[in-house]
């Protein structure tokens, strides 16, 4: 497993799609955390999209207390997709390019090498979620300093939630990537499946239910995206009116951990039956 995972590492580390990934996710963040609002913050009363909010708020909303509300405010939706795209990429691609089968003339089995691409994505889901706070702090570091404004950071166990959620969120997008590349041996499919879901038809879905189906809500509450959306919101503790899109208070907290953990592991059992039951050719 210890010489797989290096491996699995070694080929993440070098392929290009991965960092190009983690760039789109960054530039996500960065511009509709900090970008967008600072131009908001500094045209003040010339710019339509913030009137009647005042100039504090929205220099309030870019200073380091609220680093992890910018940070992972996107990951339910947009940096979601991304993570599911790396999921697909990383799994799928052992078909398309044949080289699964030459792994498996070696010494690993099946099992092996699927715990240590997993492990290896999760590893990689975590630098993306350290690597896009680390931007996020300099930026709201550079904000409060250039606009005298507080410095103060939310407490350790705070900031430790917050990420710790966010590598949540997205390695359950990963894992749902990988368990839709193994079904289907191949990336094409899975990635237009797998972000037509999380970009228009859970939504739709939601919003169906919401106004016309009022009875079937504890369905659409058990859709990934939405328990996604509500432990990002119970993690960081933004108000429902400032939350970016996919986050909303429809399950507690612990009700979207629990969920969260458990389509993990139904994506991780699926993918594990699945690689060991099928033909890899």
């Amino acid at each position: 497993m210890l010489g797989s995972y290096r491996a699995e590492i070694l080929k993440l580390r070098k392929r290009s799609a991965v960092w190009v990934l983690f760039g789109a996710g960054l530039v996500l963040s960065l511009i509709f955390g900090y970008l967008l609002p600072y131009l908001g913050y500094a045209t003040g009363d010339d710019n339509p999209q913030t009137d009647g909010v005042p100039r504090a708020e929205i220099l309030r909303g870019m200073l380091p207390a609220r680093v992890v509300d910018n940070a992972i405010g996107g990951y339910p939706i947009f940096a979601g997709a991304l993570a599911l795209v790396l999921g697909a990429i990383v799994i799928g691609g052992e078909y398309t390019w044949g080289t699964l089968k030459t792994i498996l003339t070696q010494r690993p089995r099946r099992g092996t090498i699927l715990g240590a691409q997993f492990l290896a994505l999760g590893t990689m889901i975590a630098l993306w979620v350290l690597g896009i706070f680390a931007a996020c702090a300099l930026c709201s570091v550079g904000i409060a300093a250039a606009e005298d404004g507080s410095t103060s950071w939310p407490g350790v166990g705070d900031l430790l939630q917050g990420l710790a959620g966010g590598w949540l969120v997205l390695m359950m997008w990963c894992l749902a990537g990988a368990v839709l590349a193994i079904a289907f041996r191949n990336v094409a499919l899975p990635i237009g499946l797998g972000v037509v879901w999380i970009l228009g038809i859970e939504t739709l879905l939601a919003g169906v239910v919401s106004s016309l189906l009022p009875s079937l809500k504890w369905l659409a509450n058990v859709l990934p995206g939405t328990n996604a959306g509500s432990l990002v919101f119970s993690v960081t503790g933004m108000a429902a009116s400032d939350a970016p899109p996919g986050v909303r208070d429809a399950v507690g907290g612990g009700r979207a951990l629990l969920t969260l953990l458990a389509y993990c592991a139904v994506f991780a059992v699926l993918a594990a039956w699945t690689t060991r039951r099928r033909d890899v050719t």
